[in-house]
């Protein structure tokens, strides 16, 4: 899985900009610790609306079943992903590092441990020849002239795909603090990492105060 900063608007003082418009002051006539504290003032107090003046955009990479449960996230973002309907899926799939128990309570995904032992090669076994059935079915379909937009349907969730994920710092800050929680599917919070990793570099303050985690951590 890849998360890839393509692009970003603003910065820091943008956000304090966006803030002191109000009194038609800008962050120039502050001090750089008067605009940190007015960042995390308003973080701390919910006023919310200057953190969707900066952006970023990101390329990722991830299998269909990562992208299905980041894509309910949608307000402060647009997303575009590639069609496996026009074009011929590159059948890169996602291989776990480990197969994870399942959770007895069934409110959590997985449970706390990982199979070993035979269970873990049965399983593993188990998942290889699924995803190589799939990857020949695939490719026979589209050999027997099969439209791509059929045959993708034999294209299990683990065959990556990839789109472009646009939005505001703020958005951004919820999807992490959502994904990186310890409850958060694993998966999904190795890309929420990756974000959050890029994004405390150019927006140091905000993403401070909107995660608690900063450049320095």
């Amino acid at each position: 899985m890849k998360v890839e900063l393509l692009n970003t608007m603003g910065n820091d003082d943008t956000i304090a900009n966006a803030a002191r418009v109000s009194y038609s002051e800008t962050s120039s006539s502050y001090t750089l610790d008067q605009n940190n504290r007015l960042i995390k003032y308003l973080a701390k107090h919910g006023h919310w609306s200057p953190f969707g003046h900066v952006q970023a955009q990101f390329r990722i990479t991830a299998p269909i079943f990562v992208a299905r449960q980041l894509a309910k996230h949608q307000v402060g973002l647009v997303w575009n992903e590639i069609s496996y309907r026009y074009v011929q899926a590159e059948q890169s799939y996602w291989e776990p590092k480990e197969l994870r128990s399942d959770d007895k309570n069934i409110k959590q995904g997985s449970g706390k441990g990982v199979l070993s032992g035979m269970k873990a090669l049965m399983a593993r076994s188990v998942y290889d020849s699924a995803i190589s059935a799939s990857a020949i079915a695939y490719k026979t379909l589209l050999g027997l002239g099969v439209s791509k937009e059929q045959a993708r349907s034999v294209l299990p969730t683990a065959v990556n795909t990839e789109w472009y994920w646009t939005g505001s710092v703020l958005a951004f800050s919820r999807i992490c603090n959502l994904r990186l929680d310890k409850h958060a599917q694993a998966e999904t919070g190795e890309i929420a990492q990756q974000i959050s990793d890029q994004l405390k570099v150019f927006y140091p303050e905000a993403w401070g105060a909107l995660t608690g985690v900063s450049d320095e951590s």
